[in-house]
């Protein structure tokens, strides 16, 4: 069995052989609860290898769609903070809500991004 880091938690990877192949698996270090999916490879090491790509994608995965949620959260503070705004407040409440829309958007396309490359298991 082998433990690796992915951003800041810890697997263990459980390799098995399996008909003509292998079947990796990954269980949280902190838990020993199973996590993720399973991935099979004609070999130890391309079922390993496969496996390892998903968790670093299943990282980034979750590191986007928390921005996201992040900067869905900073729209609507934005939009709530619009209705008790003075007029000619500096900057505008406009500028803030183009602002906080287009930050909102970026996340949304990086997040795309992201699911895009989920690779194969």
């Amino acid at each position: 069995m082998k433990e690796v880091s992915v951003g800041d938690l810890a697997y263990r990877i459980r390799v098995i052989p399996h008909e003509a192949g292998w079947i990796a698996s990954a269980e949280r270090a902190d838990s020993d609860v199973r996590f993720g999916v399973e991935c099979t490879g004609a070999t130890e090491s391309e079922a390993t290898d496969r496996l390892l790509s998903w968790l670093d994608w299943q990282h980034e995965h979750s590191t986007a769609l928390a921005a996201l949620q992040q900067a869905e959260r900073a729209y609507h503070r934005t939009l709530a903070g619009a209705a008790f705004a003075a007029p000619g407040e500096e900057p505008s409440v406009f500028e803030l809500q183009s602002e906080s829309l287009e930050a909102l958007e970026a996340a949304r396309v990086r997040l795309d991004e992201v699911r895009a490359r989920k690779p194969e298991h």
